[in-house]
């Protein structure tokens, strides 16, 4: 059948669309695009709708550690971070646990397929179910957490991978890490600020021994827009001089005040975070 000249076009530049789309999707699953999909929890133990009282840390702390980060590690998946919340006394340098702390996880999924099969590779797993049945056959009133939020971020090009830090390879005892969240009031401003630590800001944060580990878009989960980034070092008196540097830069100065990237965080969320014991970050 021979068909209209405008049919024939219109169809061939669909279907060479469609494989272009196709071939962008598959690439961004593979890992040879580069770029770690991270999986960032929040468990929140206090009690709320569903805990009549806070639950108790150690039942997580099992699962995390007996179940949950064993079959990761089956499936490839390393490096898993879990953190509880510090307060921190800046003028002083000190830190005390912080009480009904929640309990952060962090896993780096290569690819985005790799984000959504771990999960039903989990739930496949005898080994995991078993040695997390405490956790998972919890009784209905008496849940192992209130609830837990995710959200799935994308490493931006200039922190491509997981960057663990020798401090924290080494599992130095008095490591310390601040999570931060940048909200911003629009998604181009928010592109705006990812565009700022690609263009300089990763790269400052390395040359004064920030040790910033990971930067990811945040691409679903609560308060978007967003990104959120990890900093860190061998103690928290390190740590706070190292932003204390950073504050101080001509560098930073500089690049703050340009107006491409004026108005681009709206809110800033810090969190210091210390490692769990068992804790591969």
């Amino acid at each position: 059948m021979n068909l209209p000249r405008r049919t024939f076009l219109k169809s061939t530049l669909a279907a060479s669309a469609a494989s272009v789309l196709a071939a962008r999707l598959s690439a961004a699953a593979s890992p040879a695009s580069g770029r770690d999909y991270l999986e960032l929890r929040c468990y929140r133990l206090k009690a709320g709708t569903r805990l009549k009282t806070d639950a108790d840390p150690d039942r997580l702390d099992g699962y995390l550690e007996h179940a949950l980060l064993p079959a990761l590690a089956r499936l490839g998946i390393t490096h898993t971070g879990v953190f509880t919340e510090l307060d921190v006394k800046k003028e002083t340098a000190t830190a005390t646990p912080k009480p009904g702390s929640p309990v952060w996880l962090l896993i780096a999924h290569p690819t985005l397929e790799s984000f959504v099969q771990v999960s039903a590779d989990l739930n496949a797993d005898p080994a995991m179910q078993q040695a997390g049945a405490g956790y998972l056959q919890a009784p209905k009133d008496h849940p192992a957490f209130e609830r837990f939020d995710t959200w799935l971020l994308r490493a931006f090009p200039g922190l491509p991978r997981l960057a663990l830090p020798a401090f924290s390879a080494a599992r130095a005892p008095a490591r310390v890490f601040e999570l931060r969240d940048y909200e911003s009031h629009s998604e181009l401003k928010a592109f705006s600020k990812m565009a700022m630590f690609d263009d300089g800001e990763i790269t400052l944060m390395q040359d004064l021994g920030m040790s910033p580990f990971f930067f990811g878009q945040a691409l679903a989960g609560p308060d978007l827009p967003h990104l959120s980034y990890m900093t860190g070092a061998a103690d928290l008196a390190t740590h706070l001089a190292n932003w204390d540097k950073f504050g101080r830069s001509p560098r930073w100065d500089e690049m703050r005040k340009l107006p491409r990237y004026a108005d681009n965080v709206s809110k800033n969320t810090p969190r210091f975070l210390v490692p769990r014991p068992y804790s591969e970050i």
